[in-house]
This record gives structure tokens, C-alpha cells and sequence, in this order.
């Protein structure tokens, strides 16, 4: 299951091969997956430039020139491979693929098929279902020490059980959470609502501005919520490469320190 940082790996290597990008020749190779694909998907992507590619919680965001998102959620299996199209035909579970102007072609592939794509309006995304009830994303300003006890604050649930809630921060698993609870010297079993304020303060990023890349902030917490580890690094290959999310937790799978 690709845990947050490593759909942040995939945004990340989508970036400069997508962005300002027009795409083209989409091709749909069965009616669904998790959901049903968008219907004219191909006559809806093709022609339409990327003005941006983000994330929100497990969430892939293509922001498309008239207004549209290409939504992608990675499943359990889901894997977008980018690269010069490429000389063999595409496998079995290779579902969807599109290019761009520039010849890049990526593919998403899905054995399990359990992950799913969808296309709607960049305005309807704070209403959506899958949108509308989530918290402030882990390392962004808005999570800190005083929402978080104000969050937590009366509940009888776990401090896990807490965490795992989409409503309280947005994109945490199961994986991440565990972490940064015994990093934070957290039992996942205490009651949520018994946390005070400096384990709390553990368990976030330093305080103070988060800069333009708040990822590298949280390097003390590589266990947490950098450590990408040996899955990350398959979830996207642009130009053959490993995920980009490995490097700066490089001394900590090398060294065994923190």
C-alpha cells in the first residue's frame, strides 16, 4: 500500500516531465478499476496542457488548462511509470497510458486494481467526498501543537486511532503513524485525549516557518515520515530513476541513525 511519502515521491517525479506539458494519444484498455474511468476520458485529457501537479493526503492532482483535475489514487498496487515510450507492448495490467508533447509516455499499471482515476472540476474538489472532510496535511502550518490538542481534546480513542483519521490529518497510515508515535514516545494504546502539549510538540515538526520544502525539515523524523524505504522507490521510475524521497533519508538507512 503506498503510504505519503511516497505519493509525494510520485508528484514529485511527475513535475518536470508533466508541467506545462499538453497531452496527448490517452489510451484505456478496460471500462474501470476501483471506480469506472471517466467517461470520453481520452477526448476529455487529450489537447489540454498540466498546469500543475500536486497532492493532497494519498491523492495524485493534475491540474489540467480548462479547469479540470486528473485525480489518481494509487490503490494497493498502483504504479505510474514515465519514460520515452517504450519499445515492448504494454502488460497485462497496464491499464492507462497517455503522452506528452514532449514524448514522454507515462503508464499506469494496477495489478489488484483496487486504485482508480477520475476527472472533475477544480472547483468541485473542496465539496467532493473524497476531499471535503480532511484535515491539514501533516507537515503544513496548519497541523501543530495547538490544533492537534484541540483535535484530541475529551476523546477516549487511541492515540493511534487518533492519527489514522482522515478528518484529523490528512494521509497518515498505518506505516507512518506507528513511527512518529514511538518517535514521539507515544503509546499507540493512550487515550488520545491524555496527550499534553509536549508530546504533542514531538510528535510534529520543528516549529517555526516550514520554507519551500517542509519535507527536508523533517529529517529527525525520517523514520516517520521520510523513510520512503524499498517500496517508494518502485512506485515511480521517471527516466529510470528511484524516487527522489530516498535521498535525504539516506543517513538513516545507512547509518541507522535518525
Amino acid at each position: 500500500m503506498p503510504e505519503l511519502p511516497e505519493v509525494e515521491t510520485v508528484v514529485r517525479g511527475l513535475r518536470p516531465h508533466l508541467v506545462g506539458r499538453v497531452l496527448g494519444g490517452l489510451v484505456q484498455r478496460r471500462p474501470d478499476l476501483r471506480t469506472r474511468l471517466p467517461r470520453n476520458f481520452a477526448a476529455r485529457v487529450e489537447g489540454r496542457r498540466v498546469l500543475s501537479v500536486d497532492r493532497r493526503a494519498k491523492y495524485v492532482l493534475i491540474h489540467l488548462d480548462d479547469g479540470n483535475v486528473l485525480v489518481i489514487h494509487l490503490g494497493m498496487s498502483g504504479r505510474l511509470v514515465i519514460g520515452p515510450r517504450p519499445n515492448t507492448p504494454p502488460g497485462k495490467h497496464d491499464h492507462v497510458e497517455f503522452a506528452t508533447d514532449r514524448g514522454m509516455v507515462v503508464r499506469f499499471s494496477d495489478p489488484r486494481r483496487f486504485g482508480m482515476m477520475d476527472l472533475m472540476a477544480e472547483a468541485a474538489l473542496a465539496t467532493d467526498k473524497r476531499f471535503r472532510d480532511l484535515g491539514p496535511e501533516p507537515l503544513s502550518a496548519d497541523f501543530n501543537a495547538d490544533y492537534l490538542l484541540r483535535r484530541l481534546k475529551g476523546s477516549r480513542t487511541s492515540a493511534k486511532a487518533a492519527l489514522l483519521d482522515q478528518r484529523v490529518v490528512a494521509g497518515l497510515g498505518n506505516i507512518y503513524v506507528c513511527e512518529a508515535l514511538f518517535d514521539a514516545g507515544i503509546s499507540p494504546r493512550r487515550r488520545a485525549g491524555s496527550i499534553n502539549r509536549d508530546r504533542a510538540e514531538r510528535h510534529l515538526p520543528p516549529p517555526g516557518p516550514r520554507g519551500p520544502d517542509p519535507w527536508r525539515g523533517a529529517c529527525r523524523r525520517c523514520r516517520s515520515l521520510l523513510a520512503v524505504g524499498r517500496t517508494g522507490v518502485n512506485r515511480l521510475i521517471p527516466g529510470g530513476q528511484p524516487g527522489y524521497l530516498l535521498t535525504p533519508c539516506s543517513k538513516y538507512w545507512n547509518n541507522h541513525q535518525p
